[in-house]
């Protein structure tokens, strides 16, 4: 069992090194800095990819339901290099955090960005999948997208998600709809070309109005178009930032990506050999 510490400033570490210390089949990973789940997660997986037949990772809150884990090793056994721990219900949500959950998975597929419904990184995967995860070598990582990228065989198994058994969700609304931001623009290009697609339509819909406001001046109605000129500049400014804006996210990403920055630096590693 192999603990990560993203670099935290509580006492996460400390017991990680007693566990080590009192179970030989505990390990230990601590990360510099805090580098955000994703990167933590990868770390992990890095970690332990050299000396492993597969991996399941699993979040430390211990919501998720470990028995499923004997339905992935079937999977497993039965060839499947990459098992998806998928949520049977959400019960235990709130309405809204069910009604933001869905959107968010539906944003994600309709932008392009492939990703297993109800679904977080709750997942067992085969050596050979993790060789091939590490081929990628994005900064910006949404694992959840990246992961089905790399192909194989696949499974899922349902599981009832539990209550959290203590502290509190790092994943607010805010940091939820960010994370949706990085999904996108990280592994899709839908959106620049549903602003270009956009950008066309309200073109020829300008230009069609257009005609039509020259038809009805050359059959000598009344043309009144300063409300409607005016919201069509309106509608054209606003659309003009809004694609300015999608750019901007993507030419920000080929910003970071391109200074090839490390995605984690590792402080400490506790193995079996350092007991």
């Amino acid at each position: 069992m192999l603990l990560v510490d993203d670099g935290s400033r509580d006492r996460t570490w400390e017991m990680i090194r007693e566990y080590h210390q009192s179970n030989p089949l505990v390990e230990g990973l601590k990360l510099a800095r805090n580098r955000g789940h994703q990167n933590a997660l990868l770390a992990g997986l890095m970690a332990a990819k050299e000396r492993c037949d597969l991996t399941v990772s699993m979040d430390a809150d211990l919501q998720d339901d470990i028995d499923a884990i004997d339905g992935m090793l079937e999977k497993y056994r039965e060839g499947c290099d990459v098992v998806y721990g998928v949520r049977s219900s959400r019960e235990t949500d709130t309405a809204f955090k069910r009604g933001t959950a869905l959107a968010f998975y539906r944003l994600m597929n309709a932008m392009g960005a492939e990703t297993v419904y109800n679904h977080a990184d709750y997942r067992l995967m085969s050596r050979r999948a993790l060789e091939g995860l590490s081929q990628f070598r994005e900064v910006n990582l949404f694992l959840r997208g990246l992961v089905p990228m790399v192909g194989y065989r696949t499974a899922t198994v349902e599981y009832r998600r539990g209550e959290r058994f203590a502290g509190e969700s790092k994943y607010p609304l805010t940091k939820m709809l960010n994370f949706a931001v990085d999904g996108i623009t990280s592994l899709s290009v839908r959106p620049i070309r549903v602003m270009a697609l956009a950008g066309a339509v309200l073109f020829a819909g300008g230009c069609l109005w257009l005609a039509v406001l020259l038809a009805l001046w050359l059959l000598g109605r009344q043309v009144t178009a300063a409300a409607v000129i005016v919201a069509s500049v309106w509608g054209a400014a606003g659309l003009q930032l809004l694609g300015l804006g999608v750019i901007g996210e993507y030419l920000g990403k080929i910003y970071l990506e391109t200074k090839a920055r490390p995605r984690y630096l590792v402080e400490t590693e506790l193995t079996q050999e350092d007991r």
